[in-house]
């Protein structure tokens, strides 16, 4: 994403999530914050008319897939 699409705090959320799950274990309660931080993001932008919710939801997937779960294909489905 690029600043087009997303403002600075809102491009640094998603930055922070995704370095937040790549370090963290499965059962760390900071990866559940950090998915919990884009999914709001995500339905703020769905809310605001400024992306639809098929392209936050790959975002969130896209996030997802940072984390440390075994099983890639799983998936936050909205």
């Amino acid at each position: 994403m690029g600043p087009a699409k997303l403002w600075p705090a809102e491009q640094g959320c998603v930055r922070e999530a995704a370095d937040t799950l790549l370090f963290c274990t499965a059962s760390d309660a900071a990866a559940q914050v950090a998915l919990a931080a884009v999914a709001v993001l995500t339905d703020d932008l769905i809310d605001a008319e400024r992306w639809t919710p098929e392209r936050a939801q790959r975002l969130l997937d896209d996030v997802w897939g940072c984390g440390p779960w075994a099983t890639p294909a799983l998936s936050i489905a909205a």
